[in-house]
């Protein structure tokens, strides 16, 4: 373990309840147990550490962030992992060389509370500054037999606005659009409909295009045009 990922953990365990812990694990419906560490009291914790530790360097930082994640016993290590990841302060610029990092998380993470926020602020943020490098990748997510992953082709442009790859959003749409999976379908609708703030015409003409779209994907994507 490293002196970080130690340090989290005693900050976590010190800011525990055990009567808010089943319940978030309910919730969440995690095999995983909770601390009952809420999101604020986590904020909290990692501005503790960034106010009086010095900045990791890039190793030590790698080697922490794989640690709270794989050696987690409590599901708070893998959301503090995520957030330090998201630190503009303490973490090290990133590039596609992240890319194994993330996939390794969306799978081995496994549920919409990890997924969501790698693919739309991580791997979105970095399609965007070099598509000539994911693109690729996230084509081959498109079918990957892992839903999380073909979830985050999905979803990996919410923050595209005008910007958004509109050939890889149809192609995840519709390379997914007949899976029963309702994570799936609930993200397809949630793309299109944050894709139809800038280009509602474009959405409509999509959907009307593309009977096969559930009732959920279809109602979540026309929830703000009518």
């Amino acid at each position: 373990m490293t002196d970080l990922a130690d340090a989290v953990r005693a900050g976590l365990a010190a800011r525990a309840d055990p009567v808010a812990a089943g319940p978030m694990q309910r919730y969440m419906k995690s095999a995983m147990r909770f601390r009952g560490v809420p999101k604020p009291a986590r904020a909290e914790l990692v501005r503790e550490l960034v106010a009086t530790r010095p900045v990791p360097s890039p190793a030590e930082f790698a080697a922490a962030v794989r640690d709270l994640w794989d050696g987690a016993r409590f599901r708070e290590e893998r959301y503090v992992a995520l957030s330090l990841t998201g630190h503009r302060r303490w973490s090290p610029p990133q590039d596609a060389s992240w890319v194994p990092l993330y996939r390794h998380w969306i799978v081995s993470g496994g549920w919409w509370d990890l997924t969501d926020e790698i693919a739309s602020a991580r791997i979105g943020p970095l399609l965007r500054a070099d598509p000539a490098s994911l693109l690729p990748v996230l084509r081959s997510w498109i079918r990957d037999p892992d839903r999380w992953l073909r979830r985050t082709s999905v979803i990996a442009q919410l923050g595209s606005g005008a910007d958004t790859d509109l050939g890889l959003l149809t192609d995840a749409v519709e390379a997914n659009l007949a899976d029963p999976d309702f994570f799936l379908r609930k993200a397809i609708g949630w793309a299109l409909r944050q894709h139809a703030r800038v280009d509602p015409g474009w959405v409509r003409s999509f959907v009307d295009d593309h009977p096969g779209l559930s009732a959920l994907s279809r109602r979540e994507a026309l929830r703000r045009i009518g």
